[in-house]
C-alpha cells in the first residue's frame, strides 16, 4: 500500500519563550486522500462555512467550538486516518553545543524520531512537511537521505518522496495542526480558552489517554511519544 504522511509542528523555534515543542504527523492511504479531503470540506459547509475555511488551532474560539469538536470526532471515527506526535517537554534544558549541533539539526533529528516508527517495509510513503523557511528543502533532502539509509531503502521503494507544501493546499495538515495544538495546550497547562479546553477533553475522552505521557508503542490511532533529554 502507498500512504501520504502530512507533518506540522508547534513551538519549534529555539527562543520563542515556550518550553514545549510538538511535532506531529497525520497519514492515510493515498487512495483515500480525496475522500478524506472532501469529507472535511463537507463538515465545514455543514457549519455554514466555505469549503476553503482554514482550520487552525490559533483560530479556535467558543463561536466555532462545535465545528472543531466535530472534526475531532471525524478523526476518531475514520479508521483510515492515523496520527503520531513527538513532544519535547522542555526545550530550555537542551544543550546543543554538547552534542555538536544547532537547534535546526535537533529539529530534524526529532523529525527522524517522529517518522521512523511509522514505516512498514512492505508499504511505500510520500511525506509532505508544512513549509518552515526558505532553507527547508535542503534539510528535508538530508532527512530523506537519513530515513532511507536507516531503513536500507536505497532504491527508494519505501520512502518515495519528502517535500514541502503549504498547509492550505491539503485538508489533513490543518487537522494535524488542530491535534498538535491541543496536545501542546494540554502540556503547557493552559486554561484561558474554554473552546480549546473542550477540544482537549474530547481528545482525551475519545483516545482514552491523558495526553500527558507516551502512549503504547504500537498505538495505531493517536500515538504519542514524550522525548526525554539525556
Amino acid at each position: 500500500m502507498e500512504y501520504n504522511i502530512y507533518c506540522d509542528e508547534s513551538c519549534h523555534l529555539e527562543h520563542d519563550g515556550i518550553k514545549v515543542m510538538v511535532l506531529g504527523s497525520i497519514w492515510c492511504d493515498k487512495e483515500k486522500k480525496v475522500e478524506t479531503f472532501n469529507r472535511i470540506r463537507e463538515i465545514k459547509t455543514e457549519f455554514g462555512l466555505s469549503r476553503n475555511f482554514e482550520i487552525k488551532w490559533n483560530k479556535v474560539s467558543p463561536a466555532k467550538k462545535d465545528l472543531y469538536l466535530r472534526l475531532i470526532d471525524y478523526f476518531f471515527d475514520d479508521d483510515d486516518i492515523h496520527f503520531r506526535a513527538l513532544i519535547v517537554p522542555d526545550k530550555s534544558v537542551l544543550n546543543h553545543k554538547h552534542f555538536n549541533q544547532t537547534h535546526d539539526d535537533f529539529y530534524y533529528k526529532m523529525y527522524f524520531d517522529l517518522l521512523k516508527v511509522i514505516f512498514v517495509p512492505s508499504h511505500s510513503y510520500n511525506i509532505y512537511i508544512d513549509i518552515k523557511d526558505t532553507r527547508g528543502q535542503r534539510k528535508i533532502d538530508k532527512l530523506a537521505e537519513v530515513l532511507r539509509n536507516s531503513h536500507y531503502d536505497f532504491d527508494k521503494k519505501i520512502i518515495n518522496r519528502i517535500q514541502q507544501i503549504k498547509s492550505h493546499e491539503v485538508e489533513l495538515l490543518p487537522l494535524a495542526d488542530l491535534l498538535i495544538g491541543a496536545i501542546g495546550y494540554n502540556c503547557r497547562k493552559l486554561t484561558t480558552n474554554s473552546a480549546k479546553l473542550a477540544i482537549v477533553k474530547r481528545i482525551q475522552e475519545r483516545s482514552k489517554y491523558t495526553l500527558s505521557t507516551s502512549t503504547l508503542f504500537r498505538e495505531d490511532k493517536l500515538n504519542l511519544f514524550f522525548w526525554k533529554a539525556r
